[in-house]
């Protein structure tokens, strides 16, 4: 359950999903949360893997949560717990980098974001491998949010985060030159709540 080491060898990018929250607003875990038959989880790994960003996907998750490995049979995965999950986000921010301490950047994704596409994540990636000292984000609003890639550069100040700070926090502080925003459609949604959910599986009825 620990960090490894040889994660991200070749200083590429490393790959995380945040999926350790108390999802009190939706009254059951996130992650566990069904869409027609496929957890919220499983989608998004599913989204993620085929693209082959990193030799594995690291997914930080609560302590004791053996449903969640349980319940997901995809391969190249490492599911890190987080103990001090009751700190915050910055919590799991703080993981996130230390399991991809050896990587150029971050890429950290939020397990509720039901729509998010192959496609978008893809253009995210290239962009920040054009340029890897940038962050690279998905823009909501005209701020940066996650699907979001951080650098190396900047992992020391990820490091530093407390309570509920999440890269947003880091990212306020940066110059403009320093960020690049994209428009992704598929980010803009997330499950929340229970009305969330109820939509999200409304929705991808539709396009089933």
């Amino acid at each position: 359950m620990q960090p490894s080491v040889g994660a991200c060898q070749d200083r590429l990018l490393g790959v995380i999903v945040l999926a350790a929250g108390f999802s009190s607003r939706l009254g059951q875990p996130k992650p566990l949360a069904r869409i027609h038959g496929a957890t919220l989880l499983t989608r998004l790994i599913a989204t993620l893997q085929p693209l082959q960003l990193a030799p594995t996907i690291t997914v930080i998750i609560p302590p004791r949560a053996t449903r969640y490995t349980r319940k997901t049979t995809a391969q190249r995965l490492r599911f890190i717990a987080n103990p001090a999950r009751a700190g915050g986000l910055s919590s799991s921010v703080r993981l996130a980098v230390r399991s991809a301490r050896y990587c150029a950047g971050a890429l950290l994704v939020p397990v509720d974001l039901v729509d998010l596409s192959r496609r978008d994540v893809a253009r995210l990636v290239r962009r920040w491998r054009g340029s890897r000292r940038r962050v690279v984000a998905s823009a909501i609003d005209g701020a940066a949010a996650t699907p979001l890639i951080l650098p190396h550069w900047l992992f020391g100040q990820a490091r530093r985060l407390e309570g509920d700070q999440g890269l947003r926090a880091i990212v306020r502080g940066l110059d403009a030159s320093a960020i690049t925003l994209l428009a992704m459609a598929s980010a803009g949604a997330d499950v929340d709540t229970p009305r969330d959910l109820q939509r999200a599986r409304r929705s991808n009825r539709r396009k089933a």
